[in-house]
């Protein structure tokens, strides 16, 4: 065969190699794609004795002396959400010390469920102000504050032992009155929309595997945000 000819076929057999993608190795798009699964993610988490600065901090915004546990009581969880576009972010929440194993286990299966979370911030980037945070459609959860229209009366959230959970899409409901104004859409609860908390559902089922209660159960006043190990 002549030189010339060999070059032809050496070049046709480049170009189809350039069409096919063979011999190349496939970009981390293409791996996704062929391996079937686009959207898997992996969920991670941690838990963290409060630092320094974060003590600092929380003092004088969401903790005080005579809360009625201390910092050191607490422990701080960085952990893997999927937010509403449905890529995993990452939230904090402040929890006590003997709760923080079992919430770590609610949202790692929150997390394998695709269930979508807005934001998780600690409740200090409002200034430990629960309106603002709820308005925000905040994830939040340690927050030394006493119970809404019980003075003296400290909520579970005071204790590290409750968590609120999209505050829009699951408002608190008591009558015509709707908590955060933001949720009013959501005080009917069907449809269901992206984030809302369902009875008998995958968030409702996670917290109880764990114990904790679901606000939406509550009998009259209904807080479908609210989840806690007991008591409001």
């Amino acid at each position: 065969m002549r030189f010339s000819a060999l070059v032809a076929v050496g070049a046709t057999v480049l170009a189809l190699s350039l069409i096919s993608g063979a011999g190349a190795e496939p970009t981390v798009a293409e791996r996704t794609e062929r391996s079937g699964d686009v959207t898997r993610q992996v969920f991670k988490g941690e838990i963290r004795v409060l630092d320094r600065n974060l003590r600092q901090r929380m003092t004088g915004s969401s903790w005080r002396p005579g809360c009625p546990v201390g910092l050191a009581d607490l422990r701080l969880l960085k952990l893997k959400y999927r937010g509403f576009g449905g890529g995993a972010k990452w939230g904090y929440l402040v929890v006590h010390e003997t709760a923080s194993p079992r919430i770590l286990k609610v949202f790692r299966k929150l997390f394998d469920a695709g269930f979508r979370i807005r934001r998780m911030r600690l409740v200090d980037a409002y200034g430990a102000d629960d309106h603002r945070s709820m308005n925000a459609d905040n994830t939040s959860a340690f927050n030394c504050r006493e119970v809404a229209g019980s003075p003296g009366v400290w909520s579970r959230h005071a204790y590290g032992r409750a968590i609120d959970i999209n505050p829009v899409e699951n408002p608190y409901v008591s009558g015509s009155h709707v908590s955060p104004a933001k949720g009013r859409p959501f005080a009917r609860r069907t449809p269901h929309r992206r984030g809302m908390i369902s009875a008998r559902g995958t968030v409702v089922q996670a917290f109880a595997s764990v114990g904790w209660e679901w606000g939406g159960d509550w009998y009259g006043t209904r807080d479908y945000q609210h989840f806690s190990a007991s008591g409001r």
